[in-house]
């Protein structure tokens, strides 16, 4: 299975602590909604929430997919995830390694 470069997808979350990023992580790996997640610790996020400023330690995940897994990702992300709006923001990818987008493609579940 090949898939093009630009139906590649980086989701990027962020979660509350590193058991909840590696239990997301795991289980969008296992179910084949990503290929691959990078977890980031040590994130210090500063942000606008029901009128305060708050500022919470953060683990940044960073998720490989294509863009037809986009909806179950999501739909298994916010399944997942502890926060009320879990961070979900997707970035399109220009170019890669046809080796690299092989073994993506190869990953993920296939037939959605």
């Amino acid at each position: 299975m090949t898939v093009a470069a630009a139906d590649v997808r980086i989701v990027l979350s962020t979660a509350g602590s590193r058991e909840e990023a590696e239990r997301i992580a795991h289980t969008l790996v296992e179910e084949r909604l990503a290929a691959c997640v990078n977890l980031a610790p040590g994130l210090t996020s500063i942000y606008r929430w029901q009128e305060k400023i708050e500022s919470a330690e953060e683990v940044l995940l960073l998720i490989k997919t294509s863009a037809r897994h986009l909806e179950n990702l999501e739909a298994a992300l916010k399944r997942l995830h502890s926060y009320e709006v879990p961070e979900l923001l997707i970035l399109r990818v220009e170019s890669g390694s046809r080796e690299y987008l092989d073994w993506l493609a190869g990953c993920l579940r296939p037939g959605i």
